[in-house]
């Protein structure tokens, strides 16, 4: 998938700001490519961009509407509908996030073919992938791993990518989940590639490149993970990783949506990915350590990270808080 932008970004009726953290990491993260927001009565979710309404931001130049909110329901209501038709009139693609397929909304694919306009359903890849061959090839890679879901992957990995481009490094970054397209403009969401096939798209995703090159492949799910293990672990092996960095967020209790699964030990954890990744890559290494400490104090966040570090002898760092220079530095 491949996204034009710049991108107008459509939240709807949004009943709150949780409802717009697709959009709001596409807004963190590449606020160059996205020109303005669309909202609708009643919506209570703001990216602090300018409210334009369709016609403006066509007449000034964007050329995609990302649809980065949950919606009501779990349905594409017929308001919305009439709103991505309209933008297609104008001359924008349509580009979604929800698990809802563009296509199977009343109107949209007619509209689309009427208009040649482009539909992309980034939770949904449009091509089909080869089993993985797992043979060595150049190149190296940066894989960001979990103690749990949704506890900094994917900002992790963007926070290494745009640092060792920051020092002239050869660096990509690759997308592979909803937001993560929205904000690379382009990518394969693994969680929806057929089981057999996640390995293969991640090989197809990052594939062989110059041997001082590194792709920083944004991780998924955790291999602690029961609903999500068999995921990362297809990642794991398509990446091939030279580095894994673990990510975590230190105010859990158990596994996000699993009570009755404790958040598992890091040093473990390490181990555990580790053992996984050398499958593919004997040679990978664990570089550090990036720790959420986002619900912590200053003063709390400095002990945890001071803490991690001391136990695991590795470098600790929150990519916000403290940035992830002391991560690169310690690149093989």
């Amino acid at each position: 998938m491949q996204l034009k932008p710049p991108y107008l970004m459509f939240l709807g009726d949004a009943a709150d700001q949780l409802a717009a953290k697709t959009a709001q990491g596409v807004v963190d993260w590449r606020p160059d490519i996205c020109l303005a927001q669309l909202r609708l009565p009643g919506c209570n979710a703001d990216l602090g961009l300018p409210d334009m309404t369709l016609e403006d931001a066509a007449a000034r130049g964007a050329k995609t509407l990302i649809l980065g909110v949950a919606n009501r329901g779990g349905k594409i209501s017929a308001e919305w509908a009439g709103v991505l038709v309209r933008a297609m009139e104008l001359g924008f693609d349509i580009a979604s996030g929800l698990h809802n397929k563009l296509a199977d909304v009343a109107g949209v694919l007619e509209a689309a073919t009427t208009h040649s306009r482009q539909l992309f359903d980034v939770r949904h890849p449009t091509q089909s992938f080869a089993v993985a061959s797992g043979s060595r090839r150049p190149g190296k890679r940066i894989l960001p791993v979990g103690t749990d879901c949704s506890v900094g992957k994917m900002y992790t990995a963007l926070a290494l990518t745009k640092e060792m481009q920051g020092r002239g490094m050869k660096a990509s970054f690759r997308a592979t989940g909803q937001t993560g397209i929205f904000i690379a403009g382009e990518g394969v969401s693994v969680d929806a590639v057929v089981a057999d096939f996640i390995s293969g798209a991640t090989e197809f995703l990052c594939p062989a490149n110059e041997v001082d090159h590194w792709d920083v492949v944004e991780g998924q799910g955790s291999l602690f993970h029961a609903s999500f293990a068999g995921v990362s672990l297809g990642l794991i092996h398509g990446a091939q990783p030279d580095a894994l960095v673990l990510c975590h967020e230190p105010t859990r209790t158990h596994m996000r949506g699993l009570p009755d699964f404790p958040i598992p030990d890091l040093g473990l954890c390490i181990e555990a990915n580790l053992n996984a990744a050398r499958l593919t890559n004997p040679a990978v290494t664990c570089i550090g350590v990036a720790v959420n400490t986002k619900s912590l104090s200053e003063a709390e966040a400095g002990a945890v990270l001071e803490k991690i570090e001391a136990e695991l002898g590795l470098p600790t760092v929150d990519p916000v808080r403290t940035g992830v220079a002391r991560l690169v530095d310690a690149l093989p």
